[in-house]
Parts: structure tokens; sequence; C-alpha cells
């Protein structure tokens, strides 16, 4: 087992952008182990000073759109303009197993060999919201780390794919061309809270089809109410295969980030963020404890037990744990 490091020599590491205690720390960030929290939170108090510097990116998208491809050559467009990136992807935990592939590292090797890049994969678990447990905590490391882009992969458009909205500055949806079907089979909640709509694949046979969704979904965002930054989305199309369109996508998130600054919506949305983590932290918390409970292990098999057979009623089988629990 490798020995766990001191409080400072993480603290030095992470502010030094030394990649392999980087990623030690987003690992004991990350562990559920009550030995390795308070080991955690202190690290993350210390560095905490260093953070919040970075602009936050969210990019979301239905199956087949390809998301890592895009993320790669969105990455290489940003590192070429000389700034720090780091990318978190979520990948989707089996809910067999409890295991996740963690392959985005292998979908996107040309940034990993990037010197100016860092890409770090991490598993969805029990979370909800297509982001890890800890994608907070390990966007505030990287942030410390001095990288000026942090760029959130989701695991893929969901019923609660909304959660990572409440995370980041700017939330981009990738679609693909033939807006007629896709429009029906998106979840609207996902294109209220969209800043853009990036329609990939823009290339080759499908330019035409491409143009002609982006104004069938410039058309449908004119639809839903006003965002509370007062920015209007807008679509775009873009081709990671013939590497276009990055730089007019990079032009408009630059132009809604000092929009936002001008406005004051900036800072509001970051303080409503933090109080999110706060309250999500508790959530997470009190679950935790409430599972380590000895009188709630003891009778949580045979309660699972009556549940699945019908004996008990659900919700009364939760409120006598609950009861345990308070008690």
């Amino acid at each position: 087992m490798r020995q766990r490091l001191s409080v400072e020599a993480y603290v030095a590491g992470v502010l030094a952008a030394d990649r392999v205690v980087l990623s030690r720390a987003i690992t004991l960030v990350e562990s559920q182990l009550p030995a390795d929290q308070p080991l955690a939170q202190e690290v993350l108090e210390r560095v905490l000073p260093h953070a919040g510097r970075s602009l936050r990116l969210g990019i979301t998208g239905v199956p087949g759109v390809g998301k890592s491809t895009f993320i790669e050559a969105f990455g290489k467009y940003l590192t070429g303009q000389g700034k720090r990136l780091a990318v978190l992807t979520v990948d989707p935990s089996s809910q067999r197993s409890g295991g996740s592939i963690l392959g985005d590292k292998t979908r996107m090797e040309e940034l990993a060999h990037d010197p100016r890049a860092y890409i770090r994969p991490s598993a969805a678990g029990t979370s909800l919201g297509g982001v890890a447990r800890r994608t907070r905590e390990a966007m505030l490391l990287c942030e410390a780390a001095g990288f000026e882009i942090i760029l959130v992969e989701t695991v893929g458009v969901g019923q609660s794919e909304t959660v990572v909205r409440g995370m980041v500055d700017f939330f981009l949806l990738l679609m693909l061309a033939g807006a007629g079907d896709e429009l029906q089979g998106i979840k609207r909640g996902i294109m209220e809270m969209a800043d853009a709509v990036a329609i990939t694949k823009a290339d080759g046979p499908l330019a035409a089809e491409a143009r002609r969704a982006q104004a069938e979904y410039q058309n449908a965002l004119h639809l839903f109410p006003p965002a509370a930054s007062g920015w209007v989305p807008q679509v775009l199309t873009c081709s990671a295969l013939e590497r276009t369109g990055l730089a007019e996508l990079w032009h408009l998130i630059q132009k809604y980030h000092q929009s936002t600054l001008q406005t004051g919506y900036f800072e509001q949305n970051r303080r409503a963020q933090a109080l999110d983590w706060m309250h999500d932290y508790i959530r997470q918390a009190l679950e935790e404890r409430f599972r380590r409970h000895p009188e709630v292990l003891r009778q949580l098999p045979a309660t699972e037990k009556a549940v699945q057979q019908g004996h008990e009623l659900p919700l009364a089988a939760a409120r006598r744990l609950l009861a345990l629990f308070l008690k």
C-alpha cells in the first residue's frame, strides 16, 4: 500500500502543479474511507485561497455525439492559445459491480500527451447528475494547481444531468444534425440550462444538415424563458475532424464570461453554487452516517428482504430505519 503524504506535501505538490501529487490529492478527496476524510478536508482548506480563478465549463451531449472527440479537438485548440486546461471526465459505473472503465484518456490520446493539459477520469459511482461524487473538490484542486480552464465532461444526457449546471460557469450542450427527431427526445430541462448548443460532426455531407439543424435549434431556444443571466443562448456548428468552429465557440464563451462579469451574474452564480455545495455535502454526510449506524446496519438486511418480498411498505421501512438513526 502506498504511504499517504502529509498535508504539507499534498499542498506543496498541488500548488507546484505536480501531476502525480495532484492525482493523489484527487484520489484522497474521492476516498470514502473515514480515515482519509480529515486529511482531505485539511488539504482542501489549505489550497482554497489559491482556487476560484479558473473558468469552469460543463459539457454534455446525446449518445453518439462524440463528446470525447470534441473535447480533444477543443482542448488542443485551447492549449494552442496558451491556456492550461484540466479535463475532468466522468464515466458511468456499473450498477451490478460498481466498476467503471475510465477510458477517457485512451479516447483523448493526443490531449493526454499535451504538457498544458491534464485529464482526470473518475467514476460516477452512485452519484446522479452525470458527475462524480467529488467533482467540485477535484475542480478546486485543479484550480489551485493553476489550470485556467476546468472542463467537466458528464456521463451523458439524462433526467438528472442538470446537476452539473450547478457547478460550472458555462454549460455547453452537444447535439447532432437531424434536429427534427432529436428535439422531441432531448430533455427540456437540459435545453433550458444550456448557454450554447454546438452541432457536432458538421463536415462532409453532414455540413448542410448541420446548418439546417442549427436554425431549428435556434428557433427552439427562443421558445424558452430568458435565462437568469440575461444571456441569449446561441447555436453553433463545429467539426472535431476538420477542427472548424472551435475558434467561434471559444469566442462565444469569452463573450459570455465578459457579459456575466459586467452584470455581476458571474459572482452571484458562484456564491449560489457555494451554498449548493454546502447543502449537497450535508446530504452526503448524513447518508454516510446513516449507513454506518450500528442499529441500521443490524436491521437493514432483514428490512430490505421484507420490502422485496412485499411484507413491508418501502415508506414504512424507511421511516422505521430513520427513526432508529435519529434515536
